[in-house]
C-alpha cells in the first residue's frame, strides 16, 4: 500500500445519518429563497496520509479491504478533520473525532490536534504538525485504554474545538457528552465537564438519555471570549423529535449556566456538523442528510439566531450556502460548475471575512466514498464566497 508521509498529527469523526425526506430533497433543489454562494478555493489532503514514524493503528479493522485500502496501518492516519480553527499566519489547527467511528475499534487510535496550511493554489493541503491529547495529571476520571495517558478514541470521541484568548483548547466530545479543557500542548487542564441531565451510551454514569455519536458536534466561543456555547447533535430524550439543545457555559466559572436555546433540524433524520459564532447572537451551523456522492440531497450552512424573533421557540435560520450546489465557473480543482460537496459528514466551518467561510469533510478514513464511488475521501478544503455579508461581530474576523 502506498503511503503519503506529512509532517503532521491525527483525529477523525463518523456519523451515521438517514435519508432525508421528500419534501426537504425538494427544498433544497430548489434554490428558493436564497443568493447562490460560489466556490473560491479548493484543495485538499490526500486519503493516505499519515504521520510518519509514527504508532500503528486500525487493527480491530480486521484485514480486509475498504475501499481499496488494506488495514491495519505502520502510522497514524491524518484524517476526519472534525473542528477547525483560524491561526493568524493562514494555517489551521485541526482535530479528528475518535479514530474509526466507535470505542470497540480506535483503541490505537491518538487524538491529536493537526496544524494544517492549505494552498489554492496548488489546490494542497499540507500538514506542519501538531500535538498528541494527554491526561498526565489524571484528571479523567475513568481508566483510560493506555498507562502513559495518552488519550485514545476508545477513551474520548472529540468532535469540535474552539480556542480561548490565552491559547488553550476547549473540545467538545460525545461519549459523556463532556467538554475537555487542553493547554497549548495538549495535556488535559481539568476534569471533563458533564452535562448536566444529559448522558450518551458509553457515559460510566449510565442511564442514558442521548443517542450514541450524538453528543457536542459543535462548539463556539463566544466574541467577548466568556461563553461558550456548546451544541448537541441528537435529540435529548423527551425534546421535539428534531430539536437539538444549544448549551451555554461559562468559562471563568467552568460550569454550564443551565441557559439553552433549541435548534430545529429541518428533519429529525438529518444531523449537525458544526458550528460557529458570527456575533453573540447569531451562529452558523452545517446541517446535512446522511447520503454521499450522487445520493447526496442536503447539505447546507444555515445562519442561526439565538433571538427567535418569530417566537417559535427555536432559533431562527437562513440558509446561506447549498453546499451540493455552489457556483464554479472557474471549475475550481477541475471540479463541475456547480460544485457538489457530497460527503457524509461535513464537520468543518469557519469564517474567513465578512462574506466568506472555510468548510471541511470529514473523510471517515477508510470508510466515506463520496466523492468517488470504491475510493477513500480525500480530506477536502474549500472556501465559500456567501451571496451577502455576515455582518459579523469584528472580533470574529480578528485572526488571532
Amino acid at each position: 500500500m502506498r503511503r503519503t508521509l506529512a509532517a503532521g498529527l491525527t483525529l477523525l469523526t463518523v456519523t451515521a445519518l438517514a435519508t432525508p425526506t421528500t419534501a426537504a430533497a425538494e427544498e433544497a433543489a430548489s434554490g428558493k429563497g436564497r443568493g447562490m454562494a460560489a466556490l473560491t478555493g479548493f484543495a485538499f489532503l490526500p486519503a493516505q496520509t499519515f504521520v510518519p514514524g509514527s504508532e500503528p493503528s486500525g487493527a480491530a479493522l480486521g484485514t480486509t479491504p475498504v475501499n481499496g485500502v488494506t488495514p491495519p496501518f505502520a502510522d497514524q492516519p491524518v484524517q476526519g478533520f472534525s473542528g477547525l480553527v483560524r491561526n493568524s499566519d493562514g494555517t489551521f489547527d485541526a482535530i479528528s473525532d475518535n479514530g474509526y467511528g466507535t470505542k470497540a475499534n480506535s483503541a490505537d487510535f491518538l487524538l491529536r490536534i493537526h496544524r494544517i496550511a492549505p494552498d489554492f493554489a496548488k489546490n494542497t493541503v499540507d500538514v506542519l504538525g501538531g500535538i498528541t491529547l494527554t491526561d498526565p495529571n489524571g484528571h479523567i476520571p475513568f481508566p483510560l485504554t493506555r498507562p502513559d495517558r495518552v488519550i485514545t478514541g476508545a477513551d474520548i470521541d472529540i468532535e469540535s474545538v474552539t480556542r480561548g484568548a490565552d491559547g488553550t483548547y476547549w473540545m467538545g466530545d460525545e461519549f459523556g457528552p463532556y467538554l475537555l479543557h487542553f493547554d497549548r500542548a495538549g495535556r488535559l487542564l481539568a476534569p471533563p465537564v458533564p452535562l448536566p441531565g444529559v448522558r450518551a451510551p458509553e457515559n460510566p454514569a449510565g442511564s442514558p438519555n442521548l443517542g450514541g455519536s450524538k453528543g457536542f458536534e459543535g462548539l463556539t466561543l463566544s466574541p467577548d471570549g466568556k461563553t461558550l456555547n456548546a451544541l448537541l447533535e441528537g435529540t435529548v430524550a423527551g425534546d421535539a423529535p428534531g430539536t437539538l439543545r444549544l448549551n451555554e457555559f461559562d468559562v471563568a466559572g467552568n460550569a454550564f449556566t443551565g441557559k439553552t436555546w433549541r435548534y430545529r433540524l429541518e428533519d429529525p433524520n438529518f444531523a449537525i456538523g458544526d458550528a460557529i459564532a458570527v456575533d453573540a447572537n447569531r451562529l452558523l451551523v452545517i446541517e446535512r442528510d446522511s447520503a454521499q456522492g450522487a445520493d447526496a440531497l442536503v447539505k447546507r450552512v444555515y445562519l442561526a439566531d439565538k433571538r427567535d424573533r418569530d417566537r417559535d421557540g427555536v432559533l431562527d435560520k437562513t440558509m446561506v450556502a447549498d453546499l451540493l450546489n455552489l457556483a464554479n465557473p472557474k471549475r475550481l480543482g477541475g471540479h463541475a460548475d456547480p460544485f457538489r460537496f457530497p460527503f457524509v459528514t461535513i464537520e468543518d466551518v469557519t469564517i474567513l471575512d465578512d462574506r466568506t467561510i472555510a468548510v471541511l469533510n470529514d473523510n471517515n478514513f477508510p470508510s466515506s466514498s463520496g466523492r468517488t464511488p470504491g475510493r477513500p475521501d480525500d480530506n477536502e478544503f474549500i472556501t465559500v464566497r456567501l451571496a451577502e455579508n455576515l455582518h459579523a461581530d469584528p472580533r470574529v474576523l480578528r485572526r488571532r
